[in-house]
């Protein structure tokens, strides 16, 4: 399974912005932007004029490295958002929300996105019941998740459980159970990504 192995944080430097890939860590004086918030190599402090292409890439590679997703991924999952009727810039963020790592991150399950592919990668999550362990699993509306009986005893599922984060409004948690449920997909108001998605569909569609 191809994945990004490098420095998480020079992400967020590039990026120019807090992208909050590694969790709790993100909201410390440990963050690397914090320190350094310009981007990473040796001409990374330098100003530069970004093109009306360079702003287009920008956000495509924002929206990639906020959900984790690689390249191909990616563009599978805007062929997808076009073939479905709506607005494709909002299906594209809708398809990457109703990802399995995403939702487990959403119900407060993990503490970051890349911490949530890890935890349904080793297999400590189901869905209705079954045992999902692929990250790109795509949740439907009144799909239940919840942690797998034989993990719910671990100290990080009980900390999370007795540290409930604020849910969007398309998710539901019954944390006493471990599990969350998904009510609706979720609308663009929804989705709190600081991505814009328009300037990702002009540069797919050149």
């Amino acid at each position: 399974m191809a994945r990004y192995t490098g420095a998480t944080c020079k992400l967020c430097r590039r990026e120019g912005m807090k992208l909050f890939l590694k969790g709790d860590r993100c909201y410390t004086d440990k963050c690397a932007f914090v320190k350094r918030s310009y981007a990473p190599g040796q001409h990374g402090a330098s100003r530069k004029k970004v093109s009306e292409y360079g702003m287009q890439l920008r956000e495509k590679q924002k929206a990639k490295r906020i959900y984790g997703v690689l390249e191909t991924q990616f563009r599978n999952t805007y062929e997808r958002a076009e073939k479905i009727k709506g607005v494709t810039g909002e299906n594209l963020l809708r398809l990457l929300e109703m990802r399995l790592d995403n939702v487990v991150f959403r119900l407060g399950f993990a503490s970051s996105r890349v911490e949530a592919r890890q935890l349904v990668n080793h297999g400590h999550f189901l869905v209705n019941g079954k045992k999902v362990d692929i990250a790109s699993y795509k949740v439907s509306v009144n799909d239940v998740i919840s942690v797998r009986e034989k993990s719910r005893a671990s100290e990080k599922f009980k900390t999370f459980v007795e540290n409930p984060k604020a849910l969007p409004q398309w998710l539901t948690a019954n944390l006493e159970n471990f599990e969350g449920k998904v009510v609706a997909e979720p609308s663009r108001e929804d989705i709190d990504v600081p991505v814009n998605e328009t300037l990702i569909v002009e540069l797919y569609s050149k």
